[in-house]
């Protein structure tokens, strides 16, 4: 039997995706492009705005249209939110939560009887190996590791604690973690990205302390020196992290693992005070300024990028121009600009003062076009300097070929290809280069 995937949202779920895949494929199913017609369609579904909601169910749908006789499947945020409308949609055939995904694949060949069929299929195919391969599908050079879920902020606008476990913490344990990037290793896998829902309060639930703050990070500074002994492993990757988990104490120690790219994504979602209030947040612009100037001064010109809301809520204009200026200061290596998208049953939906949609897209317009700006100065630093690329694909820019990679710094570089060739340049590889060519994005 055919199964094919499709995945919408952040890291973690395309790590959960990689995992269900190796379930189905231990029972017998070849994995196909979703692109492709399948006996079953399974979307990894995002729910964090309006936007994902629709993506989501577009997708359900072309997979319906793609096979109307095909199992359509829908797992993830997005069913945890959709209520009566995903209820009432007959492009899908059967939904499951986020906590159901461990164990998908049997679920699904219980609840249609598909054992007969599945065992039928490996007499007829022969001599099947039921292993997992080598590689998981995905990026071939980089390996995600769900190491926490669930998140107990409840930021006003913000749907995910309600869809992710309702404010419960669970983290992996740090055997299971270093485990398992020791099999990634074995697969020769030379980048380990560590991601979760609220990556920062890896450990609250098994150190009996309530707060990530007070947790000062010493999880996961035990956890990244463990994963950084693992021969093979050349880099280590850290998803978003929180201001709060960022002191001089906590710095010192990561500085101190020479594995850790000096990549550091930070919330913000505003640079304006009175915003952060109404969202939630527990931080202020000066805290966050800090947290900034202290990454600097522990790490040589470190890629800091961020997420930014526009147009929440009673954001005044005056509001929007002390987050413009506030980013203008900070100078950051990148920003992910977002549009306020009103999720239903959180307390900023329910806001007096929503913002009208074409003053939101102005506002995202402005801070995108200083974002570009913001990403070429970044990547301009780099030119005529010698870098440690990790090699992953061949792409083409301007007409011409480029092999291309990321340095530690996620900056993705490129090498004329057959210059690669003449220096022995291949995917998958880590070289020393002097950098001629920095990518677009």
């Amino acid at each position: 039997m055919k199964v094919a995937f499709l995945t919408l949202g952040c890291k973690v779920n395309f790590y959960e995706t990689e995992k269900m895949m190796e379930q189905f494929r231990e029972k017998g199913f070849e994995i196909v492009e979703f692109n492709q017609k399948a006996d079953i369609y399974i979307v990894n579904t995002c729910t964090v705005t309006n936007i994902a909601d629709r993506k989501s169910r577009q997708m359900l749908h072309r997979a319906k249209k793609k096979n109307p006789e095909s199992l359509v499947v829908a797992v993830g945020c997005y069913v945890e939110s959709g209520g009566d409308t995903l209820k009432k949609d007959e492009a899908i055939d059967v939904a499951f939560s986020n906590k159901e995904k461990g164990n998908l694949a049997e679920r699904i060949i219980d609840k249609f009887g598909l054992s007969g069929r599945l065992q039928k299929e490996y007499r007829d195919r022969g001599d099947i190996s039921r292993k997992i391969p080598r590689e998981i599908p995905g990026e071939r050079t980089r390996a995600y590791i769900k190491i926490q879920d669930g998140c107990n902020q409840f930021c006003t606008y913000c749907l995910i604690p309600y869809v992710r476990g309702k404010g419960e913490l669970v983290s992996m344990p740090e055997e299971d973690v270093v485990s398992r990037a020791k099999v990634l290793a074995e697969r020769d896998y030379h980048e380990i990205v560590l991601t979760g829902i609220h990556l920062s309060s890896y450990g609250v639930d098994f150190s009996g302390e309530k707060s990530f703050v007070k947790l000062k990070g010493k999880p996961l500074l035990s956890l990244l020196r463990r994963v950084a002994e693992i021969e093979g492993i050349d880099r280590i990757r850290l998803g978003s992290l929180e201001p709060r988990i960022i002191s001089k104490e906590f710095l010192r120690e990561l500085s101190q693992i020479p594995k850790i790219c000096p990549h550091f994504h930070l919330s913000l979602q505003s640079g304006c005070d009175t915003v952060l209030k109404r969202m939630n947040r527990h931080y202020t612009t000066v805290e966050y300024r800090e947290t900034v100037n202290l990454l600097r001064k522990f790490f040589k010109n470190p890629a800091l990028t961020t997420d930014v809301i526009v147009g929440f809520p009673g954001e005044t204009e005056e509001e929007f121009e002390q987050t413009r200026t506030f980013l203008q200061d900070i100078r950051l290596a990148d920003i992910h600009v977002f549009k306020y998208s009103p999720r239903s049953g959180t307390k900023a939906a329910a806001m007096e003062e929503q913002i009208l949609p074409e003053v939101k897209s102005r506002r995202s317009d402005i801070l995108l076009s200083d974002t570009r700006t913001y990403r070429e100065e970044y990547g301009a630093w780099f030119m005529g300097r010698e870098e440690m690329v990790l090699f992953e694909e061949v792409e083409t820019e301007g007409g011409e070929d480029y092999l291309t990679g990321h340095n530690e710094r996620y900056v993705k570089i490129g090498v004329p290809v057959a210059e690669a060739e003449k220096y022995g340049y291949r995917e998958n590889e880590i070289h020393r280069i002097p950098v001629m060519k920095v990518m677009k994005k």
